[in-house]
């Protein structure tokens, strides 16, 4: 189809080329008297015809280089297309105007010269528009501001209407759950997006033979439509994908960069490497981690401890909200509630971990301490 219209395109040309350029090489080469070669009809047909096999030769080259033009312009984010577009435009509408004196030149100079004009005039803007989009966009913000006479300038100041209004969701948050709860409150501004290269991730691992794959799939599959049905929640698909593509993160992350919008996600590994892409992130796990308590050493907990640690005698029991418990002596305590007191916290890239005693063990040694006789100086006799 490309190559049809392609040949199309040349023919068209070739008429015009041969109506236009054909008297005057004729005129050269002294074939004026030849009426039935030198007129309208004739002149365009040999040109269509010239142009067809100037066609046929270069049209693979032709769309080879329309391919890699896509592939490029398919990267780039809207505001570089919207400016890029703006500039090139007013580029050509200068070239327009300063080439009107130049048409009447003598000779080829008359059409020469302007097509030379519009062609760096439209590099020229295109390059101002694509370099300079962001003071552009600050400029067209600027102006839509309305500030008040007695607010300060920064109560003013107001993001552009599609900075960072997406939120891509990966499949992992999908799953976990708890942005659905996050976006319904209102702590997610904008409007969540998935693509549906995530849902037909989601389908594949809800068609798993692994049992707990399925079910996770199809919890997925059950919170995105919740959440569409949620009228507290914008949520909108997005059908395009990227073919040249296989994995789901690397999609998401071309498509965060051409939406300028965030990723959500809980994979830690998406995470590195969007921070590496500059892409910005949203973890969920970081922000439980950042909203948990802190427990400072002294403090009593009641944990049930569910197994064996890695260290003799530990277990290892978890809070409600999955926070790791590791109970000295623990081990003879499985399955049943127990008083701990806090030793220790650290926190891992995982989480915090938390380091307890039995209270009951603490208790003896601090009445041990407490009930221990002073021992008093003794004096030594002297030597005879």
């Amino acid at each position: 189809m490309k190559k049809r219209v392609i040949s199309l395109i040349f023919a068209f040309v070739g008429i015009g080329f041969g109506i236009g350029i054909l008297p005057n090489l004729w005129e050269l080469v002294g074939f004026t008297t030849q009426s039935w070669l030198n007129n309208p009809i004739v002149n365009g047909l040999i040109g269509a015809l010239i142009f067809l096999m100037l066609a046929e030769l270069s049209a693979g080259w032709i769309i080879r280089e329309l391919k890699q033009i896509e592939t490029y312009l398919s990267k780039q984010s809207p505001s570089f297309l919207l400016f890029g577009s703006l500039g090139t435009i007013i580029g050509l509408v200068l070239a327009a105007i300063i080439s009107i004196p130049v048409y009447n030149f003598p000779g080829p100079w008359g059409t020469v010269i302007p097509i030379i004009l519009m062609i760096l005039f439209g590099y020229l803007g295109l390059r101002v528009g694509t370099t300079r989009r962001d003071e552009w966009r600050k400029l067209f913000n600027a102006r839509n501001k309305k500030p008040e006479a007695d607010s300060p300038d920064i109560l003013t100041r107001k993001a552009g209407e599609n900075y960072r209004q997406y939120k891509l969701l990966d499949t992992s948050v999908i799953i976990d759950g708890r942005v659905q709860a996050i976006a319904k409150i209102g702590f997610l501004e904008g409007t969540l997006l998935v693509p549906t290269f995530v849902v037909h991730e989601l389908q594949l691992i809800s068609d798993s033979a692994d049992a707990l794959k399925r079910g996770r799939g199809r919890r997925g599959l059950d919170i995105i439509n919740q959440m569409k049905a949620d009228s507290d929640i914008n949520v909108e698909m997005y059908d395009g994908d990227f073919e040249d593509m296989t994995e789901v993160d690397s999609k998401l992350l071309r498509l965060a960069k051409m939406l300028d919008g965030v990723v959500i996600t809980n994979d830690y590994n998406l995470n590195k490497v969007a921070q590496f892409q500059n892409v910005p992130v949203l973890n969920i796990n970081a922000l439980a981690n950042a909203l948990k308590p802190d427990l400072i050493p002294g403090e009593s907990l009641t944990v049930t401890v569910i197994k064996s640690g890695t260290e003799r005698q530990q277990g290892v029991a978890y809070l409600e909200d999955g926070t790791m418990v590791v109970v000295e002596d623990g081990q003879y305590y499985i399955n049943k509630p127990l008083d701990v007191v806090v030793t220790s916290a650290i926190q891992t890239a995982a989480g915090r971990m938390i380091f307890a005693k039995p209270a009951h063990q603490q208790k003896s040694l601090r009445e041990k301490t407490e009930d221990a006789p002073a021992k008093s100086p003794t004096k030594k006799s002297p030597k005879r």
